[in-house]
C-alpha cells in the first residue's frame, strides 16, 4: 500500500485570510481619513476670510507672507451691535445725569444684565397732582427720547408715587396719577419720533417704593418716573 507524502507546509487557515483582507481595509480606510483630513493652509485662511466678512468684520486680504504665518489678525469691529449700543446709550445718560443734576434734579442710572433703568425724579417734572409737565421739562424730555431713539430699545416707562393721599385734583388715586403721568411721557416721546411699537406705559402709584415713606427725603425718592430699557 502506498505511503501517502507529507505535507511540506500545512494549509493557512481560512480564519487568517478573512483576517487579512480586514487588516487591509481598515489600513485604506485610515489613508483615506488621513488624506481628507490633510487642509490645504490657502483653503483655510479663505474659509476664516468668508466667516469673518460674514459676521461683520473688516475684509481680510490673503497676502503671500499671511499664509506662511499660524495666526491670523482679524477685527471685528461690528460684532455685538446691542452691547456698544447699550454701552454708548448708558454713557449718554450718565452726561444727561450730570447737566440734571447741575440744576438740581435727581436722576439714577441702574444696569442689570441687559436691562438698563434710568430715574428720575418728578418733583420739578410735574406739579403736585397734576400729570402735565412743566414747560422747561418738556426739552429734557424730548432729549432724553433723542439720546434713546438713537439705539431704539424697547422702554418701558413706570410712573411712581409716595403713599400721601391725593386731595383734590382730577385724580382719585395715586395709582391713577401715576399711570397718567407714564402715558404723558409715552405721549412726548411719540412726538420725538420714537417708534410707538418700542414704547409702553405702567402706573404703580406707592405700591414699589425704593425708599421708605416715613420721611420727607424717603417720599421724595420714591416720586419718580422710571425709563426701563430692554438692550436684549
Amino acid at each position: 500500500m502506498p505511503r501517502k507524502k507529507k505535507e511540506e507546509c500545512k494549509k493557512i487557515p481560512g480564519w487568517l485570510i478573512s483576517f487579512g483582507d480586514l487588516m487591509s481595509l481598515l489600513l485604506t480606510f485610515f489613508i483615506l481619513l488621513f488624506s481628507m483630513g490633510t487642509i490645504s493652509l490657502e483653503r483655510f485662511h479663505m474659509v476664516i476670510k468668508g466667516v469673518t466678512e460674514t459676521l461683520g468684520g473688516r475684509k481680510v486680504f490673503m497676502e503671500d507672507k499671511l499664509l506662511n504665518q499660524s495666526n491670523i489678525p482679524v477685527e471685528l469691529p461690528d460684532m455685538y451691535p446691542k452691547l456698544k449700543k447699550k454701552k454708548r446709550l448708558t454713557q449718554e445718560l450718565r452726561n444727561i445725569q450730570q447737566n440734571l443734576k447741575k440744576s438740581g434734579i435727581e436722576a439714577d442710572i441702574m444696569s442689570h444684565g441687559s436691562i438698563i433703568r434710568f430715574r428720575l425724579n418728578t418733583d420739578k417734572m410735574f406739579p403736585p397732582g397734576s400729570a402735565v409737565p412743566y414747560d422747561d421739562f418738556i426739552p429734557i424730555l424730548f432729549d432724553i427720547c433723542k439720546k434713546m431713539k438713537e439705539a431704539r430699545f424697547t422702554v418701558v416707562i413706570e410712573g411712581h408715587t409716595d403713599n400721601t393721599p391725593v386731595s383734590g385734583g382730577k385724580y382719585k388715586s395715586n395709582l391713577e396719577l401715576s399711570a397718567v403721568r407714564a402715558l404723558t411721557v409715552l405721549k412726548i416721546f411719540l412726538q420725538c419720533g420714537y417708534p410707538e411699537k418700542y414704547l409702553a406705559a405702567r402706573g404703580y402709584g406707592p405700591y414699589r417704593p425704593i425708599a421708605p415713606n416715613n420721611t420727607p427725603q424717603g417720599r421724595a425718592k420714591n416720586r419718580r418716573i422710571e425709563f426701563v430699557i430692554d438692550a436684549s
